[in-house]
């Protein structure tokens, strides 16, 4: 699919304000993975639907959950967390796009994963540091990732975990893999 295209889609189903960040993430992730040797046209498609679903009726991703593959323990977590999974199955079949690089990148971008592939670093990188965000330690973040994109990965589980656990949140278990991993993956695989 032509990121033209993609681009036409999602805009109907996101705010304007939820749009221009698509539009800085796919941006954002272009350049990462041109950094990193990621396929950037992938790249970019991968975060032109990373919110696909960010305003779909709880409802219908509860019932997406239910009736499809995707884990069910899912709706044991905040909603927040739907999105992701949700697109990645529907992008899929509204749309064809069956590479799994593209919708792992999609489902794990909130959450992270044990032995996150390059793309689904980028992504999830690209999500966090975009240029229209603003909030505490995201400038040490964006400095990482301009010289080391699991380290700066490893900064937002770690950053994000904290956030969770000072708001008194549950935190899903792949989170806490992907911090795992990834401490070890910055450690040297110690």
């Amino acid at each position: 699919m032509e990121i033209k295209e993609a681009t036409t889609i999602v805009e109907k189903y996101l705010t304007k304000s939820r749009f221009e960040h698509t539009l800085r993430v796919a941006k954002t992730a272009k350049e990462l993975a041109g950094k990193y040797g990621v396929d950037q046209e992938k790249a970019e498609l991968a975060a032109i639907f990373h919110d696909y679903c960010k305003y779909r009726p709880l409802d219908e991703m509860r019932r997406i959950i239910e009736e499809s593959y995707l884990p069910k323990d899912l709706l044991h977590f905040h909603h927040e967390l739907w999105h992701g999974p949700v697109a990645s199955l529907l992008i899929e079949r509204e749309y064809g796009i069956t590479d799994s690089s593209i919708k792992d990148a999609i489902f794990y971008h909130t959450t992270g994963r044990a032995n996150m592939s390059d793309m689904e670093l980028v992504l999830f990188v690209a999500d966090y540091i975009e240029p229209g965000r603003d909030f505490p330690g995201l400038d040490e973040v964006r400095e990482t990732a301009k010289k080391d994109l699991i380290h700066a990965a490893w900064l937002i589980s770690r950053n994000t975990i904290r956030f969770l656990m000072d708001k008194g949140h549950t935190i899903y278990p792949d989170s806490f893999h992907s911090y795992n991993d990834l401490t070890k993956r910055v450690n040297g695989g110690n």
